[in-house]
């Protein structure tokens, strides 16, 4: 994955509502999470979710089992700050997450919204697949969306890989059901729209 500087420095530079990413509300995120029948006791975890806003929006619709992964200690710590006395029943974790970071097949709901596409090389994706076949339980969810084929090709001055939601589920391979897939044209902060596609799927075994 891209290294931790890179990200604390994007988040210590630009207001967490000035990123490309931003959106107020993941509504596609969210309408996933509802599809795949969550209960409030189930484990969620937001793959790079940073300062995003989803962990409001669950703690909103009463889950309380939830933990956020990120690079950057920055984004974090802005997340916290708005959640202000309901972060403390939020998991926050600063790390990389192609490396173990959270306990075996405990986690009942994988999300991650713009990681994936970031990792450009083989290895990289190999190692986050090991993570997700590791946290991920049997009939666990998983769903992960990137720019699609007709988005960007790069994204705070690093390369990304573009995918159909196909393409996506083909990287992580038969013991993953696709469930479901969505395509979003996301519009930035500052009006330019970027083609992101979802792809939505439960672990088999």
């Amino acid at each position: 994955m891209s290294d931790q500087p890179h990200w604390q420095g994007i988040y210590e530079r630009k207001d967490s509502k000035g990123v490309s990413w931003y959106r107020p509300m993941l509504e596609t995120s969210l309408r996933f999470i509802a599809d795949s029948g969550m209960r409030p006791e189930a484990r969620i975890v937001d793959i790079g979710g940073g300062a995003a806003t989803l962990v409001d929006d669950l703690l909103t619709r009463g889950h309380r089992n939830l933990a956020v992964v990120d690079l950057a200690q920055a984004a974090l710590d802005t997340a916290q700050a708005r959640l202000g006395a309901r972060a403390s029943g939020v998991d926050w974790i600063q790390g990389d997450v192609t490396t173990p970071l959270l306990a075996e097949q405990s986690v009942d709901f994988w999300h991650d919204r713009a990681v994936f596409h970031f990792l450009n090389d083989p290895e990289s994706r190999a190692a986050y697949l090991r993570q997700v076949a590791r946290a991920v339980k049997p009939g666990g969810h998983v769903m992960v969306a990137t720019f699609g084929p007709d988005g960007p090709e790069r994204c705070s001055g690093l390369p990304v890989t573009r995918y159909s939601a196909d393409g996506i589920h083909a990287v992580f391979g038969r013991g993953f059901s696709k469930l479901g897939e969505a395509s979003e044209a996301h519009q930035t902060p500052w009006g330019s729209e970027q083609a992101f596609v979802y792809c939505f799927c439960r672990r088999e075994g």
